[in-house]
């Protein structure tokens, strides 16, 4: 039989947050107010200041420095994972709640400063306000609350872990992929930064890839002394482009995806106006759905490029994987947590919370890789697009952030009590 949904406990959480919600409001501002654009990933700094503030509220973060050599081999500057580990008792499970800090940098056409942490109409405005800073608020005020009933002398079980990491923007690897390896952190259960009004159980797989185009420079007086690098490279880019509408014949059977799909997201080559290009970088992006198998998409997207590339005489290419992230399948395990959150949600947001899969990829693959069930769920709108994130005036309707902090709290204390 399923707990009640409202009961004095539930109503005790939802005042707490309620009196506390300008200081949960204040302290994502001060998380979005320190910038942790990745790259470059300089976000030692953010960690310091999230554990100075986490301080403030009673909790002692557990520091994590991942060595600068593992750091700088992936591209980043610094990094240093944080874990508060708050255990009610020795029995019941361990639950971790996961965010992390690290976003894209901000780019141009912002209307509100992006480290501004600004309110508008009921919006607070910045990079990572929705994607994921806003959770380490929902998460930190959710184990508050938990406290708060505790301090009145409510008995909970087992315990509360937070996890804040920071390079799910590069993969995960170095954030809890390295917190798993290190054997620092095995919870019972996992929910992961998301969005308030669904349960995310299964996502898409990614697999980013470096294809390097060589010809031969030469003047562009002289032309016919060279191989033009960028025209093999669009010779490769209309086989991409020609796979990517083939994808769409392929469907996904979880609801929430759709098809496979490729985005070639960055291009780089040529020395200069009067020279043939020489050399020619494509950086792409192939999204998997869950029922791919991601050797068979790898294997396939190289024959791709290697046959368009043998089409155009004079060019040879270099092919480098950069990531390779695993789509997200449900374990058995996560029932317990999403009939909470479903049920919490409900009651909270007026409206049925479904279980869905996403497009995105996410560091929740890794805790299920290692066994530990996990859903996603936090602070923000339907949509990624609706939270402008990853682009200008990214935001979070505050209603959003306050109604999932209850709705988290709420299930912590049904999976705890």
């Amino acid at each position: 039989m399923s707990p009640p949904i409202d009961t004095p406990d539930h109503a005790a959480l939802d005042a707490w947050i309620d009196a506390h919600f300008d200081e949960e409001v204040r302290f994502l501002q001060a998380l979005v107010q320190v910038p942790t654009d990745t790259p470059p990933g300089n976000n030692a700094p953010h960690a310091q200041r999230t554990a100075e503030l986490l301080a403030e509220f009673g909790y002692q973060a557990e520091a994590y420095p991942v060595p600068e050599s593992e750091v700088h081999a992936y591209g980043l500057q610094s990094l240093t994972n944080l874990i508060v580990r708050r255990r009610f008792d020795e029995s019941g499970p361990v639950i971790a709640l996961n965010a992390h800090g690290d976003v894209v940098p901000p780019g141009e056409g912002w209307t509100h400063p992006p480290y501004s942490g600004e309110v508008v109409d009921g919006k607070l405005y910045g990079r990572a306000a929705a994607v994921s800073k806003s959770d380490f608020a929902t998460y930190t005020f959710a184990l508050r609350a938990l406290d708060a009933l505790c301090d009145g002398g409510m008995t909970l079980k087992g315990g509360v872990e937070l996890h804040f990491t920071y390079d799910e923007e590069f993969g995960g690897e170095l954030g809890p992929g390295w917190l798993l390896r290190q054997g620092l952190t095995r919870p019972d259960l996992l929910i992961a930064a998301g969005f308030s009004h669904e349960v995310v159980t299964a996502h898409n797989g990614c697999l980013q890839m470096e294809v390097t185009v060589h010809g031969t420079m030469a003047h562009a007086a002289i032309p016919h002394t060279g191989v033009d690098a960028l025209q093999g490279a669009v010779t490769i880019l209309n086989a991409l482009y020609a796979q990517n509408a083939r994808y769409r014949q392929v469907a996904s059977q979880v609801p929430g995806i759709t098809h496979p799909y490729l985005n070639v997201g960055r291009i780089e080559g040529g020395t200069n106006t009067n020279v043939v290009p020489g050399k020619v970088v494509l950086k792409l992006d192939r999204r998997m759905i869950p029922e791919e198998d991601p050797v068979a998409v790898e294997a396939d997207l190289r024959k791709v490029i290697a046959d368009a590339a043998a089409s155009f005489p004079g060019i040879t290419v270099e092919i480098r994987r950069l990531l390779l992230a695993e789509a997200l399948k449900p374990l058995p395990g996560n029932a317990p947590l999403v009939a909470a959150l479903q049920r919490h949600g409900q009651a909270m947001f007026g409206e049925p919370i479904p279980t869905s899969g996403t497009p995105l990829y996410t560091d929740v693959r890794l805790y299920c890789a290692h066994g530990i069930p996990a859903v996603i769920y936090g602070a923000g709108p339907r949509t990624v697009f609706e939270s402008n994130a990853k682009r200008a005036d990214e935001h979070l309707v505050l209603e959003d952030l306050r109604g999932a902090t209850k709705v988290v709290a709420r299930a912590l204390f049904d999976l705890l009590h």
